[in-house]
């Protein structure tokens, strides 16, 4: 798979019927290893490892109703309190980084009205904290150690 602009972390691989699969451990299963699974898996290992979120709050492929319509999101991390906290959307290395996709992010907000959102294409990444009344974002410079939020966020 194509190399990150991540650490490099170690995942269990297997090979079965020439098809390529990772273990996820928070479904604790094996799941195809697509582009952008292999994207979802190493910022899960980012947010752990060097951010410091608790793996215990962070949820994959969580189902959501938007207008109607079955979606789901690539990464959700709740607070302490079990509310939606951080929505993180993930695409592959090869998916240019583009309005599209940040509409996306915002059309899913709606519904999930998580307080920050995250984009990655594990080349590229985006972090943004969502205005109260969900009408905007202002753009972090950086991602937020989880250890160095307010307690209120947390």
């Amino acid at each position: 798979m194509e190399r990150l602009n991540l650490p490099t972390y170690s995942f269990s691989v297997k090979i079965v019927d020439e098809k390529k699969f990772i273990f996820d451990k928070l479904r604790k299963k094996y799941i195809s290893l697509t582009p952008e699974e292999w994207v979802r898996q190493h910022f899960i290992q980012y947010l752990v490892q060097e951010k410091k979120y608790p793996l215990g709050l962070i949820s994959v492929e969580k189902g959501f109703d938007l207008y109607k319509t079955k979606k789901r999101t690539d990464i959700l991390i709740f607070n302490r309190s079990g509310n939606a906290w951080v929505l993180v959307e993930c695409k592959a290395p090869s998916v240019v980084v583009n309005e599209l996709w940040f509409d996306q992010a915002f059309a899913y907000n709606l519904s999930i009205k998580a307080s920050f959102i995250m984009l990655t294409n594990g080349l590229s990444h985006f972090c943004m904290k969502v205005k109260p009344d969900l009408s905007g974002v202002s753009f972090m410079k950086e991602i937020p150690d989880f250890d160095l939020l307010p307690d209120e966020l947390k």
